[in-house]
């Protein structure tokens, strides 16, 4: 959760998302829908790990559980953390389709600034999140929702 980890991520990440906006084929991990009420999705480690479909965009929101403080553990991939995949599973949202990409993930002036939670909502999960991590450092200093700042 340090400066330099965002930066590594987002350089790594920006090519990610980028490369999802061009033509070329991808490999997408498997895909499940939503879990039911009460159950978190389980994410798991490698290719072909199954991530949950979420609910997508929202016209209200609301502050979600989150882990229990201390139950989550960083993973390390070439000396950089990462997220817990079984706390941070991840999920791919409905609103978003191959069909879409140039007017939703690819728009020009961005995507996410227009189906973001508000800060009160988001600020507050950051905190419950970063207990389950046992992270103690300056909120200013971590990445709450994604590893790619500003998508």
């Amino acid at each position: 959760m340090r400066s330099s980890f965002r930066a590594a991520s987002s350089v790594l990440l920006a090519g990610l998302f980028l490369a999802g906006c061009s033509s070329a084929p991808t490999v997408s991990p498997a895909i499940t829908s939503a879990p039911s009420s009460g159950s978190g999705a389980r994410g798991g480690e490698g290719p072909g790990r199954a991530i949950a479909v979420g609910a997508g965009p929202q016209s209200t929101y609301s502050v979600q559980k989150q882990p229990p403080a201390g139950s989550c553990h960083f993973r390390y991939e070439k000396g950089e953390p990462l997220e817990d995949p079984v706390c941070t599973p991840g999920a791919i949202s409905p609103a978003v389709t191959q069909a879409n990409l140039k007017s939703t993930m690819c728009r020009k002036g961005g995507y996410t600034s227009s189906i973001r939670p508000s800060t009160s909502v988001t600020g507050k999960e950051k905190e419950l999140n970063a207990a389950s991590y046992g992270y103690k450092g300056r909120m200013g200093d971590a990445e709450y929702d994604h590893l790619l700042e500003g998508v």
